[in-house]
């Protein structure tokens, strides 16, 4: 139904699990899908990663929530990794793929806590581990090596056998940027790593909390499948999405800041 580019301040990511909740919205609310369905519609969207689809609420006349999505197929890329991150020693990480590779680990390891430490602490213990593991450790995919970069490192803490508690992480991803939401392809790469630890089953919904604005998904994996060489699951994410309003972006040429500026 579209195709879509998850632009940031330091380039584009090749999977946005909240921006494809709001563009299955978009998509309904703005005629992108000929004939919607009641009371759910899919929204087929190509993303960098690959086709995903989106499931949205569908009353007639407006779309609603929540929307789920099921990702591209998720795998574990590598298991208790040790890593040796300056300032902090040895640590062992995870990396899971879900659209986009991350780095898994309790913030526990690195002196913190990913509920009650400074956000400034956490992000920068999760950065030195991202620019660790990039030295340390080459990323495969099996489709397309421009998609092997590491994105991010999502700090945990901890709790990732199952169970009906919700469980709580950081995503710091980019230029030191920090996710408002718990990610959906975190959320998607951390059940792909959970389910192939044996710590989930097919079907378990896991509840996932953001620790800097509370907001939750849900995530379970449906289906297993094959990723390449790779033993993968496909992994429904939902969550809700807002709108907050439109915008028009002009270029005069004459403008001397007409592509922009980094401020910090």
């Amino acid at each position: 139904d579209l195709a879509a580019l998850f632009l940031h301040g330091d380039g584009y990511s090749a999977m946005c699990g909240h921006a494809v909740l709001a563009l299955g919205r978009f998509a309904l609310d703005y005629g992108l899908v000929a004939t919607p369905s009641r009371p759910e519609t899919a929204v087929r969207l190509r993303c960098p990663c690959g086709p995903v689809t989106a499931f949205v609420p569908w009353d007639g006349r407006r779309s609603g929530n929540p929307v789920r999505f099921h990702s591209v197929p998720a795998f574990a890329a590598a298991t208790d990794l040790a890593i040796d991150v300056p300032g902090h020693g040895k640590v062992v990480v995870d990396i899971g793929y879900g659209g986009t590779f991350y780095a898994f680990l309790n913030a526990e390891q690195l002196g913190l806590d990913v509920c009650s430490s400074k956000t400034r602490d956490l992000v920068s213990a999760a950065s030195a581990v991202t620019e660790a593991v990039k030295k340390q450790f080459k990323l495969h995919h099996p489709e397309s090596e421009d998609l092997a970069f590491l994105y991010g490192t999502i700090l945990t803490d901890g709790k990732d056998a199952f169970s009906e508690e919700p469980t709580t992480n950081i995503c710091v991803f980019a230029d030191e940027q920090v996710d408002r939401s718990p990610t959906g392809s975190g959320v998607t790469a951390r059940i792909a790593l959970q389910y192939h630890k044996g710590l989930i089953q097919l079907n378990q919904t896991r509840t996932f909390r953001s620790s800097t604005t509370g907001s939750l998904f849900t995530g379970k994996a449906v289906k297993a499948t094959k990723f390449g060489d790779y033993n993968a699951v496909v992994v429904e994410v939902s969550g809700e999405a807002f709108y907050t309003g439109t915008a028009t972006f002009t270029i005069e040429e004459e403008d001397p800041l007409k592509y922009g500026f980094f401020f910090k």
